[in-house]
């Protein structure tokens, strides 16, 4: 199982016959956390015509809100929460500051500004995979220990840490459609010798190389 989350926010900027329209992501994974950066951004940008916003959270975005903040109706808060969707991001906020630039953009036109600007945001930000895992312990000999490792880069697991003492343990988060592939393939590289050990169930995402346990 897994759903891509918003990581990290970020920024974007878009231009439009003058009106400048600047979209700042943020994660969130609930009501409060939102509506109170929404406020932080308006306290920011206190100068600003509209700050129009969308954000979706839960496991299948049960929770969606969205703001055409004084904007024509439909011509904002939607198109905004539209890209969210359309992107598949969860846990996630984007506000869309306008600054009037003295041009009408017409309903279509805002429509496609609030859109582009949305798309603008999540571009900057990091957007990852977030899936579900178990934490795994693996504890075998030295001698085999260098060929379960090399099978652990080479595939798709994630090792955490190792320790070495009398034997070797290596600490790894594994997805949970390859947990039981990495069983069997540590069972045959140490001819059943190895103690695989299934720990807590977790989620996890990856990024910029590195794995976080959320």
């Amino acid at each position: 199982m897994e759903k891509k989350i918003l990581y990290n926010g970020g920024q974007g900027e878009v231009i439009e016959k003058k009106s400048r329209f600047i979209a700042t992501t943020y994660p969130v994974k609930t009501e409060e956390e939102a509506l109170k950066f929404i406020g932080e951004i308006k306290k920011k940008y206190w100068d600003a015509r509209h700050n129009c916003y969308a954000f979706v959270c839960g496991e299948n975005n049960e929770l969606q809100r969205f703001s055409d903040d004084g904007e024509p109706s439909g011509t904002a808060g939607k198109p905004i929460l539209e890209i969210l969707l359309k992107e598949e991001v969860h846990d996630a906020l984007v506000v869309v500051t306008r600054y009037f630039g003295g041009v009408l953009l017409g309903a279509g036109g805002l429509v496609r500004a609030y859109s582009k600007s949305a798309k603008a945001g999540l571009d900057a930000s990091a957007v990852a995979v977030k899936r579900k895992g178990w934490m795994v312990e693996i504890i075998t000999s030295y001698q085999d220990h260098g060929k379960i490792k090399n099978a652990i880069e080479l595939g798709e697991y994630s090792l955490l840490d190792t320790e070495f003492s009398q034997d070797v343990c290596l600490k790894l988060i594994v997805a949970t459609d390859k947990v039981s592939e990495l069983e069997k393939l540590t069972a045959n590289l140490s001819s059943g010798k190895a103690e695989f050990t299934l720990g807590d169930a977790c989620w996890f995402v990856e990024s910029e190389g590195k794995v976080v346990v959320l």
